[in-house]
């Protein structure tokens, strides 16, 4: 008698030995993604807390607010350009393990800076007021780079839809900031801009500006 096993047909056998590696994978959990966090505690200037996550999928929230209000994170997404360049500069500063970035040099109170690295069970975190380490400069750009640029998307929002006569004034700030090359990402800000271009709810010269400086960040794009 032929053994039970070669009567079943070969493509069952496949579908069963598919199921079963199915069933193993789905029994291990996921790896939870890298996050890096940046934090910033300045009292008595404005923000005095800044804190932006972001993990390695992209997903990214900013707490942007004075120490005495409620938390209110805003949520977003970065490119994965950003997201790469971001891990890249805390490789090389070796996830922030046993990293000591605060110069030794007598310097005034800048605020407290935090970045803070986090994967499963590890976590590494270092501590400077400031610091004269090109790749933590770097990445300090970026963190700050990204605070106002949230910061001012939150605020042409919020006068888009309460202050639409000084929409213009929040725009002038944005083009400032635009034209220092402060936003990491730029491209985040054009929809907004093109809404406001679009609405003639708003005075003219608004809309005119921003019309101008979407087509100018479309333009700048690669």
């Amino acid at each position: 008698m032929r053994p039970m096993f070669a009567r079943i047909p070969a493509v069952a056998l496949l579908c069963l030995c598919l199921c079963i590696c199915a069933a193993t994978l789905a029994a291990v959990p996921a790896a939870d993604p890298a996050t890096i966090t940046f934090r910033k505690v300045f009292k008595l200037s404005f923000p005095e807390f800044i804190e932006i996550k972001i993990a390695q999928t992209g997903q990214a929230s900013a707490d942007i607010r004075q120490l005495d209000e409620d938390a209110a994170p805003e949520t977003f997404e970065l490119s994965p350009q950003l997201v790469a360049k971001i891990f890249q500069l805390a490789g090389q500063l070796h996830d922030f393990n046993g990293v000591n970035l605060d110069t030794k040099r007598r310097i005034a109170n800048l605020g407290e800076k935090t970045f803070l690295y986090q994967k499963g069970s590890e976590t590494y975190e270092t501590h400077f007021n400031f610091t004269a380490d090109a790749a933590a400069t770097q990445l300090l750009d970026v963190f700050e780079g990204l605070a106002r640029q949230q910061n001012d998307l939150s605020s042409l929002t919020r006068a888009m839809h309460y202050d639409p006569l000084g929409v213009n004034d929040v725009l002038e700030h944005l083009e400032t900031d635009y034209n220092n090359k402060v936003f990491p990402e730029p491209q985040r800000l054009l929809l907004p801009l093109d809404q406001l271009a679009a609405n003639e709810k708003y005075l003219a010269i608004a809309r005119d500006r921003a019309k101008n400086l979407a087509n100018r960040i479309r333009s700048s794009q690669p």
